[in-house]
């Protein structure tokens, strides 16, 4: 597998990359909401929480399932 100057290989880079953007989507949607309820957008909101909670649901199964095989094969070097 290809590897950076400091080491670690691609494969974990790009998933500690994913990590970052994914964690940051989180907690943007998490303000967004945060700010729809205090300008009064209950309804709009809480019709948009069940597909928001299944995306991130199923993105965060991705990027847990991207960090173990990323340490699977990092300790196979």
């Amino acid at each position: 597998m290809k590897t950076s100057t400091d080491g670690t290989s691609s494969l974990l880079q790009w998933t500690y990359k994913l990590l970052k953007y994914f964690l940051l989507a989180m907690f943007g949607f998490g303000i967004a909401y945060v700010m729809s309820l205090s300008f009064g957008a209950l309804n709009l909101s809480s019709f948009l929480m069940p597909f928001l909670f299944e995306g991130f649901w199923r993105g965060g199964l991705v990027i847990l399932s991207l960090i173990a095989a990323a340490i699977f094969v990092e300790s196979l070097r």
